[in-house]
């Protein structure tokens, strides 16, 4: 197995100071923002996971985030990616606090790795501890409280969770059923720090085995 570290690329960035409050209506904003920070990337988990960082790190929220379709190797522009962001804060320089935060996060901590030595199987196991206010809200529960994101191809992503789910005191919050808009699977699960590194653990060695032997039933 191979366990080597993808890098995922951050492909464009752009603050808008003071965004038209037309465009403003249409996104998730609070009363008061009116700068927007927008980025994309080739990697949607990773970059779910920065956002959440960069509302940890500055006075912002996550307005819009959304996947491309088919995932990075079938993007239809070079810029576009697997991943749109954007966030949203009162000032150009929160928002740019915020998106330094993001960009930290994909360049140093969160990625996928190679679960076989060609790299035709990856998986994200990454354990959170202090959850911000975008992955909170979207799995319902308290923020900062310790998580577990997992994702890889629908079989290997099925298996796993079923193996993270048996190996540790972890609640399944989130299920992403196959397929999802890049046509992986997986889900957001939480528990005590200890039980979600568990989890990521056994996730991890499960999409190893499979990916050494996809027949062995």
């Amino acid at each position: 197995m191979s366990r080597e570290r993808l890098k995922t690329n951050i492909l464009g960035v752009r603050i808008l100071a003071n965004a038209q409050k037309e465009l403003l209506s249409h996104l998730a904003v609070r009363e008061g923002d009116r700068s927007i920070g927008i980025l994309t990337t080739d990697c949607d988990d990773v970059s779910y996971t920065a956002l959440d960082e960069a509302t940890k790190k500055a006075d912002v929220c996550v307005a819009y985030a959304r996947s491309m379709y088919a995932g990075a190797k079938n993007a239809s522009t070079a810029l576009s990616g697997e991943f749109i962001g954007i966030l949203a804060g009162e000032s150009p320089e929160a928002v740019r606090s915020g998106l330094e935060a993001a960009i930290s996060c994909i360049k140093y901590d969160a990625a996928f790795y190679a679960a076989n030595e060609e790299g035709s199987v990856v998986y994200y196991a990454h354990c959170i501890s202090r959850s911000g206010t975008y992955l909170s809200r979207q799995a319902g529960i308290e923020e900062g409280s310790p998580m577990a994101y997992l994702i890889a191809p629908p079989l290997e992503a099925t298996v796993g969770l079923d193996a993270a789910l048996k190996a540790a005191s972890v609640e399944l919050k989130i299920y992403y059923g196959p397929p999802t808009e890049t046509n992986f699977a997986g889900g957001l699960l939480t528990g005590e720090q200890s039980a979600c590194e568990a989890a990521c653990n056994a996730f991890a060695e499960t999409v190893c085995k499979i990916a050494e032997n996809p027949l062995l039933y």
